[in-house]
Order: structure tokens, then C-alpha cells, then sequence
């Protein structure tokens, strides 16, 4: 039996309205102020994600789920909008393991992180902790949570939409986080960086070390293929000459992953790379409104088609094109006028 929503349509005007507001949001003319102190994932990240500053603790963790964060803002009596997401602690995006994808303009941000870090974070939901968001450009600072309270308090009492005079108090309480040893972000530049570990040059710290010298470079080297069958192939070679757990994990997140939902995601990802916020959004509208009339896939309870040889590129290509339903309309932004310069930026 086709699985589909009971009422699709019901759906579609919710994800109308929520993908407008993140349109919305990304060309703000007020300075918005993100604390992404807990849980980051789908509404949350589209609600955050977009502004100005976004501030990362030690709590801070990307899990880019669907639709299930508190957001407390204050979006209209401030000079400038403060904005809480608050919901346990991580960074992450599992929409591929659910038989969705990354959407709340999600191929506008992923595509420009550095190489091709937005795919490997895109495709594998892999969670990021604050110093890897810092690292990456999905936050613009790092703080420590007890001093998100005093931070609050000074944008309170300078009183002031200023992007600079904003910028200079946020960083007022910032500090540089470290990455953790094993991040797939980390970057050795030298031995000394290990520090307690210094005088250990064993066979297996060197060894250790180099796993964490090219997990970038594999990320880059195997994400930037054309197709997700060319990803994994990519990573299997890799992992016949490591050792590295980190490999066959990202290796199984993949496989376990529904194979309509990867190849979407891939392509949505590239096609962001050269497109704005505005006509990411307005794909992720088809995509989302396609999924939730469950004509192609009957994902979220069973990956059919279950493997990725079975998907064709018309059944892909139903996913980005308008549908076809007399009482469906694709999403039209509202315009945009005397916007600042970053929001200009977007378009």
C-alpha cells in the first residue's frame, strides 16, 4: 500500500509558512543574536542558523532532526532579535536516516562550508559539538554557558542594533574552543599539539596522529565524488587502508541511510552551491511537499526503493520539478527592500 499523509496539504501550508519565516530571517535588516546553547536541529537550525551571530557553548550540539526545538525571541521590541534554542546538547542533521533531508535552507549553508564538509555533515548526520561549529563557520562564536547570562545583559543594556557595536560585545565574552582530538575537523599542523602526548613519539601515536591529519582530506577527497555510489566507493577504498573507526561508521551511517533521501540530499547540496537563499528555500518547498504526497518513496517506514541502483533520475527529478496537482502552488517569497549588505548577500 502507498504510504502517504492522511492530508498532505496540511503539511504543505505549515512547511509554507515556516520556510517563508526563514526566508524572512536570513535578510533581516535588525542584528539577530543565535544562542545555541543545547540541541540545534531542524526548526531550530533554520530559526538560528540564518542570523547574524551565532553563538556556540560547551553544550552546544548540531543534530539537524526535523521540526523539534523550543525557540523562545523576542523578535520585534529589541533592536535586535535574541533568540534561545534550547533542547538537551548537539549539532547534527539524521534526516537521510529518516527518509528525509536537510531543508530549512539547509543547502544554502551546508554548501558553503569549507571543501566539502556540508555533504559529509548533510548525508551522514553526523552531530557536531560547539568547537566544531566555530570551526567550520556554522557558529561565528564560542563562549562558555555561565557567561550567556552576562552576555544577555549587555546587549540589554546597550540597547543597540549595531552589527559592530553587537559584534564587539559578543566578543567581549568569547574565547577560541578547542577541537576535541578525534573531531573529523580537527587539523594537526605539528606534534607539539599534543599536549601531555609530547614525548610519546610510539609507533602507535604516530599512527593516531595521522588518522587525525586526514580525515579532512578523505572527507573532501570522497565527498566531492559526483554520485553517492562514487561516495562510497571512495570511502571503502579509504578504509582498506586504515584502520580507522571513524571510516567504517561513516561507511554504515550511509548504508543504513534511505537511498532516495541520499540522492536528494546530494543533489540539493549542489545545486546550492550556486544558488541563494531564496530559491534554496523554494526547492525544499517541492521536495518536502513531494516526500509528504509519498508518491516516489514510501520512506519513514520502510526505504523503498531499497537500494540506490533502483532510483532513476526521473524519479529524482519528481523530487525538484512543481507538482503536478490543480490545487498546489509553489512557493513565492515575499520581496525584499533595503536590505543590508549580508542580507544582500544571500539573494
Amino acid at each position: 500500500m502507498e504510504w502517504k499523509f492522511s492530508n498532505w496539504k496540511l503539511g504543505a501550508e505549515y512547511f509554507w509558512n515556516e520556510f517563508t519565516l526563514n526566508y524572512l530571517m536570513a535578510t533581516y535588516s535588525k542584528t539577530q543574536v543565535s544562542i545555541l546553547n543545547g540541541i540545534v536541529m531542524g526548526g531550530g537550525a533554520g530559526a538560528s542558523i540564518h542570523g547574524r551571530f551565532r553563538v556556540a557553548t560547551e553544550n552546544s550540539v548540531w543534530l539537524f532532526y526535523l521540526h523539534n526545538v523550543i525557540v523562545v525571541c523576542r523578535l520585534l521590541l529589541a533592536p535586535y532579535v535574541f533568540i534561545r534554542d534550547i533542547f538537551f546538547k548537539v549539532f547534527a542533521m539524521p534526516e537521510t536516516a529518516l527518509g528525509l533531508f536537510p531543508d530549512v535552507g539547509a543547502s544554502y549553508y551546508l554548501s558553503r562550508l569549507p571543501g566539502f564538509f556540508g555533504e559529509y555533515v548533510g548525508l551522514t548526520g553526523a552531530r557536531l559539538d560547539g568547537a566544531e561549529m566555530v570551526a567550520c563557520g556554522l557558529a561565528t562564536h564560542f563562549m562558555p554557558s555561565e557567561r550567556l547570562t552576562s552576555l544577555e545583559e549587555a546587549l540589554h543594556k546597550v540597547d543597540s542594533g549595531d552589527s559592530m557595536v553587537v559584534s564587539a560585545i559578543i566578543e567581549e565574552f568569547s574565547l577560541l574552543p578547542t577541537l576535541k582530538e578525534k573531531s573529523a575537523y580537527h587539523r594537526v599542523r605539528n606534534l607539539m599539539d599534543f599536549d601531555g602526548l609530547r614525548l610519546l613519539f610510539t609507533a602507535e601515536f604516530l599512527f593516531f596522529k595521522s588518522l587525525l591529519l586526514c580525515r579532512l582530506d578523505i572527507i573532501d577527497r570522497c565527498f566531492s565524488s559526483r554520485t553517492i555510489e562514487e561516495i562510497l566507493s571512495a570511502l571503502e577504498s579509504e578504509a582498506d587502508k586504515s584502520k580507522d573507526d571513524w571510516l567504517s561508521l561513516t561507511i554504515q551511517a550511509l548504508k543504513k541511510a534511505s537511498p532516495t533521501s541520499l540522492k536528494i540530499s546530494l543533489r540539493s547540496i549542489r545545486e546550492g552551491r550556486l544558488q541563494g537563499v531564496g530559491q534554496c528555500l523554494v526547492r525544499d518547498y517541492r521536495m518536502v511537499c513531494s516526500v509528504m504526497r509519498g508518491k516516489v518513496s514510501k520512506d519513514f517506514f520502510e526505504w523503498e526503493p531499497s537500494r540506490l541502483d533502483l532510483i532513476t533520475d526521473s524519479m529524482a527529478d519528481s523530487y525538484f520539478s512543481k507538482l503536478d496537482d490543480d490545487n498546489w502552488r509553489d512557493l513565492k517569497l515575499p520581496a525584499r527592500s533595503n536590505l543590508p549588505v549580508h542580507a544582500i548577500a544571500k539573494l
